[in-house]
């Protein structure tokens, strides 16, 4: 089947350019995310290359990927191809560990291997199969995100309201999020805060690409992260990192850069001792568990402290 060209009319020359206008309830999200979602059907990678290249106006003037709109922004849009919607296949409705809910938000604790939202080769990840398995639900979005290896605590809003305080606690440092970190050596006890600019890349792909680089570097970002022994496992060390700034692969870089990546990383890491790892002790992810998420209730004010316990294959490799 041919492709969908959106902003196309029947009987023009060459595609045109489409408008969108933000509503109230889309008001506050990132321009990537926003776009995602309302784009059904385009590529990541390509919804990205568009942003990079200008092609995205936000009233008239160019915007990055984590630019927030807001309520009646006008968005241009160059044409997009869309593949044909028949050749999509729906999200399987699935639900996940709950570890808290009401009416304003949920907290699930995701397993690894999952992905939180489709694109760049993935189908679906966790928010489509809950809005499948939800159908009920007038909204359910992603408060913020954790790397399709990562497991552990994530939260999402079911009200507007909601989402915007706790992005904005996210963005504030008003949340505390505590993650377990497995990694290879003999971690130094002195070694507590790592302080590090990193830089952020994309290659054509959409591929993410963290470094770290120098502090006065034009395109770094400072970056700072707590380290502490919670325990020794012969050749290996498992950490609670705590994170006070929320960068792109953050943890994975700062402690692959450190001498001790962490086991199973299969983008920063040591690959000749994951792949032994995989082989012998039949663990053949990346150990990272976000183990604790603290955070003020966006209704009542009410500090919340959640947590989600260590996967079994997480716990066999530490106590074989």
């Amino acid at each position: 089947m041919e492709p969908r060209i959106i902003g196309a009319k029947a009987g023009d020359e060459a595609p045109r350019a489409r408008h969108l206008t933000v509503d109230a309830e889309s008001a506050g999200q990132r321009l990537d995310n926003y776009l995602l979602r309302v784009l059904k059907g385009v590529p990541k990678t390509h919804v990205y290359r568009v942003i990079r290249s200008g092609e995205v106006r936000v009233n008239k003037g160019r915007a990055g990927a984590d630019t927030r709109v807001a309520d009646g922004d006008d968005i241009r849009l160059p044409p997009l191809r869309l593949p044909e919607r028949s050749q999509a296949l729906p999200a399987p409705a699935r639900e996940f560990a709950v570890l808290f809910e009401d009416d304003h938000l949920l907290a699930i604790d995701k397993p690894a291997g999952v992905a939180v939202h489709g694109g760049s080769g993935v189908a679906f990840g966790v928010i489509e199969q809950l809005r499948r398995a939800r159908p009920q639900a007038k909204f359910l979005e992603l408060v913020h995100r954790l790397d399709r290896e990562t497991s552990g605590v994530l939260l999402l809003a079911k009200k507007r309201s909601a989402l915007t305080a706790l992005q904005d606690q996210f963005r504030h440092r008003g949340t505390a999020k505590i993650y377990a970190a497995l990694v290879f050596g003999a971690w130094p006890e002195a070694l507590k805060v790592i302080d590090l600019a990193l830089h952020k890349a994309s290659d054509e792909a959409g591929e993410r690409n963290v470094r770290v680089v120098a502090a006065d570097h034009a395109d770094g970002r400072r970056s700072i992260t707590l380290v502490k022994v919670a325990q020794r496992c012969g050749a290996l060390t498992l950490l609670d990192v705590t994170i006070k700034t929320g960068r792109t692969h953050q943890i994975r870089v700062h402690l692959a850069h450190s001498g001790h990546p962490i086991v199973g990383d299969p983008k920063y890491g040591d690959f000749a001792r994951n792949k032994a790892y995989a082989r012998e002790r039949t663990f053949g992810r990346m150990f990272l568990h976000a183990r604790e998420l603290a955070f003020d209730h966006p209704a009542s004010g009410e500090r919340i402290t959640l947590a989600a316990p260590l996967p079994d294959d997480c716990q066999k490799l530490l106590n074989p």
